[in-house]
Order: structure tokens, then sequence, then C-alpha cells
């Protein structure tokens, strides 16, 4: 009786890679992908903005004011930002807007509700931007 062969036949399948082969392909696979993991540490670290912002609520108060109620979160809460706050109509046009100013606080997120004075009804208000204030130069020299 004849025993199964254990090995394909020489040639079949081409050459077996050589071992430097295999290894050059393995420091490749790993470096790319500590490539990939290191742009992604950067990306997540040094790509986070400074000052953020999240829309709690809105109440509209008539025809002429709507209350807008947000949350400001800074990564350094000692810094004082402003906000570009919108009442909007039913057409998505702009009928308010108000620039209001975040003190700096000992907190990173801070809760502000803030009226804006509308030309028409409104039928939401939302916050469209916030910005950290630049420091004033200084001229003493």
């Amino acid at each position: 009786m004849t025993s199964a062969p254990t090995a394909p036949p020489p040639g079949r399948y081409g050459r077996a890679p050589a071992r430097g082969r295999l290894l050059a392909r393995v420091g490749i696979v790993a470096g790319l992908l500590a490539g990939v993991a290191l742009a992604a540490w950067f990306g997540l670290h040094l790509g986070s903005v400074p000052v953020d912002w999240d829309d709690v609520g809105f109440r509209v108060d008539g025809d002429a004011q709507v209350e807008v109620t947000f949350d400001v979160v800074r990564a350094d809460p000692s810094r004082p930002a402003t906000c570009r706050v919108e009442a909007l109509n039913q057409s998505y046009a702009q009928v308010g807007v108000r620039t209001v100013e975040v003190a700096p606080s000992e907190h990173r997120r801070v809760r502000l509700t803030v009226p804006v004075a509308t030309s028409e009804t409104a039928v939401t208000g939302t916050v469209s931007s916030c910005r950290l204030v630049d420091e004033p130069a200084d001229d003493a020299g």
C-alpha cells in the first residue's frame, strides 16, 4: 500500500518564497500600519477644534423674538469666545442675528440662553458659528 504524498509535486505552485522576502513583506505591512496609526493619532489630537457648540433648544416668543439655548465647549475655558446666533423663518431665511460674548469660565462646557430679536416670526433659532476671541496685542515693549 502506498502512502499519500505529504507535499505537492515540486514546481506545481511556483517556488516557495524565500525567508528574506517574507520578512521584507511583513516589515512593509507593519510599517504601513504604523504610519496609518500615527496619522490617525495626529489627526485626532492636533486637529481638534479649540471651541465647539451644541444647540440645545429654542423658544419662539411671538413675532419679535426667539430665545436660543446652546452649550459652548472650549479646550481652554479661560479664553473668551464669541458665538453668532441666528433666527430663521419658515423659508430658512435669516430674520434675526446676534453675536454673543462667552466669558472665561472654570468649566469646559457652559450653557447659555440668549434672546434674538427678529424682523418677523421665526420658526427656529440656532448657533451658526463660534470662535475664540483673539487676545489683544501687547504694545508695551
